[in-house]
């Protein structure tokens, strides 16, 4: 389990592809802390550090992954949100965050809001997703508060401090994110579908 609370920012170093699945070599400030085998958050996805050299440490998605999230898109040189597990007992900043990416969203507006941003995130409504208007997004492994909630998009605001800690930098008008929703929100959402 995670938060959505980002610890560092990680480069793709090298991408190698076999068969079906992609490895990711990645380094952090923090790789070096990692272990084989320990679950880190990429983007909000949940993967398995299979292996370790100094300050990179390597990933592999499987082709579900690939065509659930934005990881396919990714290339070397690109920033990556990394978080680790949640440890029992540390403080919960941010919600509850299960590191499985529900969907993927395009950033359709992008506002200069005098030192602020607010991003705009357009999301296909037909897997019946929702969002409230307060309620907690996860964007590419981000715990987000939103702004405006609509059938098929949402907003939300953006500090400078989460601008320049995370990916979001890089993420302009007609970039692809990814979108895990609150789990609370999608159980109720099930529930009345099976009582409809």
């Amino acid at each position: 389990m995670f938060t959505g609370i980002i610890e560092t920012l990680g480069k793709i170093e090298r991408i190698e592809h076999e068969k079906s699945n992609i490895h990711f070599y990645v380094s952090s400030p923090i790789s070096n802390e990692f272990k084989i085998d320990q679950s880190v958050s990429h983007n909000g996805v949940c993967l398995t550090v299979v292996g370790l050299d100094d300050q990179i440490h390597k990933v592999t998605a499987i082709d579900e992954t690939l065509q659930k999230t934005n990881l396919a898109e990714l290339k070397a040189g690109d920033l990556v949100n990394i978080e680790r597990c949640t440890l029992a007992g540390g403080r919960f900043d941010g919600h509850i965050v299960q590191g499985h990416v529900d969907q993927t969203a395009t950033c359709i507006k992008k506002t200069d809001e005098n030192g602020s941003f607010i991003f705009t995130f357009q999301y296909d409504p037909s897997k019946q997703n929702i969002t409230v208007e307060k309620g907690s997004i996860t964007v590419n492994g981000i715990s987000l508060t939103v702004l405006d909630s609509r059938d098929d998009q949402f907003s939300v605001a953006i500090i400078p401090y989460t601008l320049e800690h995370t990916n979001l930098q890089q993420v302009e008008v007609g970039t692809t994110v990814n979108l895990e929703f609150d789990i609370i929100g999608k159980y109720v959402t099930k529930i009345i579908a099976m009582r409809a």
